[in-house]
């Protein structure tokens, strides 16, 4: 079966703004995630890639926009089942004052109960995405052959939820997993189980050079947060 690079967009305004993005118009790439978007042709220059899948939110398709252009015949599928999750009313609110939330300690503990006030479950976000991907997966197989490889470019825990998925793991763990800005995650499946060949992988360990106040107290980033500075 087909080979899947999950591509989280660039770094955007809401991301060094400390904002719960969500599905708000209007968030783009801030001036470091165009330069990220810029990199991703040449990392994946060596890689023959069937198909083009995106969220439909502009900071997605912006990441992959040099993609496109470094590869003309490349075609960019958008697909709404990977989109943002929909945080409902927490969707641009800093993530500072919401986490102070009651709903917040069940983000990070107990996933698969938190469904946002006037939005989406994180339980209904992973179905729809896990079902985008498999559909995907039998399209690229019937039109590309099983060897083919394709690649999605979505959001935090849309990716974290698609990696918990293929790893077999409850959905109350996938705050465990961390995906930076503009990372790549591949995932191999085939007839009997998905591998995990690659986790957020940006090329560099800048993200763990020690920072001032960066203690979370364990706590994950919704939404994905901004990567290292």
């Amino acid at each position: 079966m087909a080979t899947l690079i999950l591509v989280r967009h660039g770094r955007s305004t809401a991301n060094t703004s400390g904002l719960l993005a969500g599905r708000t118009p209007g968030v783009a790439l801030d001036e470091r995630g165009a330069a990220q978007a810029a990199a991703l042709p040449a990392r994946l220059a060596g890689i023959p890639l069937a198909a083009a899948v995106s969220s439909p939110l502009q900071r997605c398709r912006q990441t992959l926009q040099p993609l496109l252009e470094a590869r003309p015949g490349l075609p960019l599928h958008v697909e709404e089942r990977v989109d943002e999750c929909d945080y409902g009313d927490w969707s641009g609110r800093k993530l500072a004052e919401l986490a102070g939330e009651p709903l917040m300690e069940v983000v990070q503990a107990h996933a698969s109960a938190a469904s946002f006030p006037g939005g989406e479950s994180l339980r209904a976000m992973q179905s729809r995405a896990v079902e985008a991907v498999r559909d995907w997966n039998a399209r690229i197989d019937a039109e590309h052959g099983e060897d083919a490889v394709y690649v999605l470019c979505s959001h935090g825990d849309i990716i974290k939820s698609l990696v918990a998925d293929a790893l077999g793991l409850h959905l109350d763990l996938f705050q465990r997993i961390h995906v930076d800005p503009c990372s790549l995650t591949v995932i191999r499946y085939t007839r009997l189980r998905p591998f995990l060949v690659r986790l957020g992988d940006t090329g560099d360990l800048d993200a763990l050079i020690p920072r001032e106040n960066a203690g979370t107290g364990g706590a994950a980033e919704v939404g994905g947060g901004a990567g290292a500075p």
